[in-house]
């Protein structure tokens, strides 16, 4: 079960109910969403509360608690939370309950479904509060302390707030479809389904009744995120360090990629949602995507938002079939790309030369250099990735007006002449590796090393995700990566691709997708 239970969160089934937003929350800036306890009234009945979401960790924080929500009056507290890395739910009042799973939850290209719902009246202890994760009761703890038989829920008490993401900011990730149901003990399947086919855990609608003081909070309104949609008007009004730009549309039914801190040991800070990576080691330092696919056409965009004085920086992809990458290797296949040993793709480079290899060449019927191609910081750059046809385009989003908004830089062409140089993933031409179903006269041959045919896939590669990386020299690199579903930085393309997912500062080439789960299941690949 645990198996389907992972696979479930990737959102990678088609539900028939969809979850169209969720919000971004993190302890790097004190970030939360409160209910004061100003606006909060009696409840239905102290002895009875479900609380019910989904969430989706973007870091593995050290230890000790990482509130994911809370509920503060005063000194004492009731709370949610990570606890290395399990989950935990407990009151500081007194005879509280004191749960801490068994189980471990360190998936973090996983949506979890949690459901904890509280009937203190049961004369049965572990009645008294059950845990459902992914629609499976919790039987399994390390610390199991029940409360007594009729004590208060310890959600409604005098003076009380609610925070989701904890008071002073708690377990990074992202929130998706929040309820409080006031007065009743609920269980996991007024919120979610095993699908029919799979057995795998989705989403539903609740169709069900809140109680005075319950609230389904969807953050569908970018402007309130802390709207309460249950008719009950039980808003969250006080947002912290929390704007519009958290609102994401990466949720249960259509997870996007993410950087996935749990690929490499190497140091580097992973924040906003795991979509921004900062370095300051004098190593190379990598970090890959939580999506694979093995078929399709991708796009992504990143920008090189600090990079200063430094070496050089890595875009690229890598395979399955390589799990991890040392802090020394530079993130491309060195000496060669062969069939036989398939890891890594990478443009890398400085703001005056690109390269494949640690030689600084690449042909395919002319040298990399022929091509006037630089970047600044601040540039947000193009990367396309055709799967059917093992093709991989670059380009840059500086070189406005030119094949749909970006420049893609092509073996023997210039910024200012010659159909190579303007071409785009759209045809298929010219690709900096393979022919991308297209024509491409020469074969890419990287540090004396050939593709066979030009092609990623004759070279190898069959499931692969996106990966970045640089080498710092005296101050800190920081790149920014948008998949589709969240982006730290500001952009005002406000692009999606043809199935309308994603939101990307300039145009996605036709036939390309945004990697989300929604789009894998449709084109072949497998997350």
């Amino acid at each position: 079960m645990e198996t389907l239970q992972r696979m479930a969160n990737r959102g990678s089934i088609s539900t028939g109910f969809d979850i169209d937003n969720s919000v971004k929350l993190e302890p790097d800036n004190s970030e939360s969403i409160q209910r004061s306890h100003s606006d909060i009234g009696t409840p239905t009945d102290q002895k009875l509360v479900t609380i019910s979401f989904w969430i989706k960790r973007t870091e593995l924080l050290a230890s000790g608690d990482h509130k994911i929500f809370e509920g503060v009056a005063g000194a004492n507290k009731t709370w949610i939370s990570w606890n290395n890395d399990r989950i935990k739910f407990k009151s500081d009042f007194s005879n509280p309950q004191n749960l801490i799973t068994t189980r471990l939850f360190r998936d973090t290209a996983a949506w979890y479904h949690i459901c904890i719902a509280m009937d203190t009246s049961q004369g049965t202890a572990a009645n008294r509060v059950k845990i459902y994760i992914n629609g499976v009761q919790e039987t399994a703890f390390d610390t199991e302390t029940y409360p007594n038989q009729n004590n208060n829920s310890y959600f409604f008490e005098s003076s009380m707030s609610h925070y989701i993401g904890g008071a002073s900011g708690g377990g990074a990730g992202y929130w998706a479809d929040f309820y409080l149901i006031d007065g009743q003990q609920k269980a996991a399947t007024d919120f979610g389904e095993f699908d029919e086919d799979s057995g795998i855990w989705k989403p539903k609608a609740y169709s069900g009744t809140f109680g005075d003081e319950g609230y389904h909070i969807d953050f569908g309104d970018s402007s309130a995120l802390g709207a309460d949609v249950s008719g009950n008007s039980n808003n969250f009004g006080t947002l912290t360090n929390v704007a519009a730009a958290d609102q994401a549309t990466d949720t249960p039914t259509n997870n996007f990629c993410t950087l996935n801190p749990l690929s490499y040991d190497v140091p580097y800070t992973a924040s906003e949602g795991n979509t921004k990576w900062s370095k300051s080691d004098t190593t190379y330092g990598m970090a890959s995507g939580t999506h694979y696919v093995g078929a399709g056409k991708w796009y992504w965009e990143v920008k090189a938002t600090d990079f200063n004085t430094y070496s050089s920086c890595r875009f690229g992809i890598i395979d399955a079939a390589k799990p991890t990458v040392d802090a020394g290797e530079h993130g491309y296949e060195d000496p060669s790309l062969a069939a036989t040993n398939p890891e890594i793709l990478a443009m890398s480079g400085a703001p005056n030369a690109w390269y494949m290899n640690s030689n600084s060449t690449i042909t395919n019927n002319g040298a990399l250099s022929s091509v006037d191609y630089t970047f600044n910081e601040g540039d947000i750059l193009a990367i396309a990735l055709d799967m059917d046809n093992g093709g991989f385009w670059f380009g840059n989003s500086r070189y406005e007006g030119i094949a749909n908004g970006s420049f893609w830089v092509a073996p023997g062409g210039t910024t200012t002449s010659g159909s190579v140089a303007t071409t785009d993933p759209t045809n298929g031409n010219y690709a900096l590796v393979g022919n991308g179903g297209g024509t491409n006269s020469g074969t890419p041959n990287f540090n004396g090393g050939t593709i066979t045919g030009g092609s990623l896939l004759t070279a190898g590669f069959t499931l692969v995700t996106p990966l970045i990386g640089a080498y710092h020299s005296n101050t800190t690199v920081t790149l920014e990566v948008n998949f589709g579903g969240f982006t730290s930085y500001a952009e005002d393309g406000g692009y999606s691709d043809a199935n309308g997912y994603g939101n990307f500062a300039y145009a996605v080439p036709s036939g390309f997708y945004s990697l989300c789960s929604k789009n894998i299941a449709e084109f072949g690949g497998s997350g």
